[in-house]
Parts: C-alpha cells; structure tokens; sequence
C-alpha cells in the first residue's frame, strides 16, 4: 500500500515537473513577452524573470526592447537641381509597444526598413546638392519625422536617423573640385594684396620716418649688409655710403647754380644783341626811305627843267 502511494506521488510529482518545465517561460531582462490564448491576445505584457503559460493553449512571444541599428540601402535619385546621387544612412529605433509590435505589423523590422528606404528617396527629390553635402542635420530630422509617423502605429519609436554617405558623379566631384580650387586661389590672392597694402603703408612710415634722420638710412643699409654677410655664401661687394652722395650732391649744387647764372646771363646777351640787330635794321630801312624821296625830288625838278 505504501509503495502503490509512493509510487502515485512520484507520478504526481513528475508529472508537474513536466507540466512546469513546458509551462516555464524565462523573460530577459531587455525583453517583453506577449501572450496569445487560443490565438487571442491574452493580459498584460509579462515582465522580465520566471513566467507561466498553459502549455497547449497559451503562445509566448518574445520581443526584444533594445535600440535596434538598421542600415538603410544606398538609394540612387536625383535632387532638386538635377544631380543624380546615392545615399545611404543608419535608422535608430526600439519598441516600445511590444504588443502593437507583434498584433498591428506583420515584421516591424522589415516595415521600418521599407519606410526607410521609401523615406529616403523623397527627402533626395525635395533636397538640393548643397544641403546633401553641409545641411546634413536637418535633412536628419525631416527624414526622422518622415519615417516615425506611421512607426507609432506600429510601437515602434524611432530614435534617430544619420545619413551615412553621399556619393557623386565623377564629373561632379571634377566640377566641386574647381570650384574649391578657383575659390582658394582669389582667397589666396585677396589675402597678398592685403598683405602688400599694409606693407606699402608700413614702408612709407619708414620713408617718412629715415627722411628725418638720413643717419637712420645708413644704419639701415649697416643691417642688410650684417643680415647678407651671416649667410657666408655670396659674395658681397660694398656700395658707395649714402652720406658720401649726399655731400658729392651738395657739392654740386653750387656748381649747378653758377651754370644756371652763366646760362641767365648768355641769354640777357643774346636778347640785348638780338634788339641792336633789329634797331639797326631799322636805322638802315629809314636811311634807304629818305635816299628815295632824294631820288624823286631830283626826278621832279629835271621834269620841270625840261618842260620849260
């Protein structure tokens, strides 16, 4: 009798050992189980640790809570100026409706990566070049909005979205190249023109300064020559100092003036001869008009001789 009791309760006992290791259910910690009865929805969402269902009539399902990576395929499209390009980027979401997740989408990672990629496509037909390439963080944003819309519906929040790379055409790049480089250069130039303005303006103060002290000028020439010399790899030939041409044109300026007096005084000489040339001229020409009225007083009196 005994061994018939020992024997039902060990049957007993198996019997629920078995009956719990199949109803036994273990919840992760980053995960959510959703439990359908009889194919329906059954409670609330069970938590993390030791779970049981009816075997045979209840069906867990587990889903997971973490942030989810999901590269987007690079799609190819043209941009709002004509520019055919392809892009690719990187959607961030998690669930955060388990059952939603499970009961309104057939594959909500396969959902959120079609509207991703849908998603994408437009934000390549209503961007321009430009912003592809430097406005990246708003693109960002509308392309997040974009996708998060219908994903509430399906429990799926969507944490954010990168995109990743934007290639080009050859000849694009070829044309930015040119660009970039045409820009450097008048920067480049704008740049040694400014730095030739200041310098002319720092060389004038430095005339106007050595103009009062020509002894500056000479040390100034003292300190190129020190600053050639160091090299120790020409060879230097020494000028003539600059105080020495200034006294040779001191020098001669005396010398000049008493030519310019010469000069003065040549030409008073000349001008004086040239009036007594002109006053005897004059004396010659009144001298040939009385000769002539001689003449003609002479011719009149022989006309009157011989008519009488």
């Amino acid at each position: 009798m005994v061994e018939e009791l020992v024997g039902v309760v060990a049957a007993v006992g198996a019997g629920a050992l078995v009956y719990v290791a199949s109803a036994a259910r273990v919840v992760k910690q980053y995960e959510r189980g959703v439990v359908f009865r009889l194919g329906r929805l059954h409670g609330d969402v069970r938590r993390p640790g030791f779970n049981l269902v009816v075997p045979a009539v209840d069906r867990m399902r587990k889903v997971n809570l973490q942030i989810v990576t999901m590269p987007i395929p690079a799609q190819e499209g043209i941009t709002r100026d004509n520019v055919t390009v392809r892009v690719d980027a990187v959607v961030y979401f998690k669930v955060v409706d388990p059952a939603a997740a499970i009961v309104n989408v057939e594959d909500y990672r396969f959902a959120v990566s079609q509207m991703a990629q849908t998603s994408l496509r437009s934000i390549i037909g209503k961007s321009e070049l430009d912003d592809l390439l430097s406005n990246r963080e708003k693109l960002n944003q509308g392309l997040e909005l974009m996708i998060d819309s219908p994903a509430v519906e399906w429990g799926v929040t969507i944490d954010r979205v990168e995109i990743k790379d934007v290639s080009l055409p050859d000849t694009m790049k070829r044309s930015m190249a040119r660009q970039a480089e045409a820009d450097r250069e008048r920067r480049a130039r704008l740049i040694n023109a400014d730095a030739e303005y200041q310098a002319s303006k720092k060389l004038a103060q430095a005339a106007h300064q050595m103009a009062d002290t020509p002894s500056a000028l000479q040390l100034r020439l003292l300190q190129t020559v020190m600053a050639v010399a160091a090299e120790k790899n020409s060879t230097l030939v020494l000028p003539i100092p600059v105080e020495l041409l200034r006294f040779l044109e001191r020098g001669q300026q005396p010398a000049a003036q008493a030519a310019g007096h010469a000069e003065t005084a040549s030409g008073h000489a000349e001008a004086a001869s040239e009036h007594a040339g002109a006053a005897e001229q004059a004396e010659i020409a009144e001298g040939a008009v009385d000769r002539r009225e001689q003449a003609e007083e002479a011719m009149e009196q022989l006309r009157r001789a011989v008519e009488q």
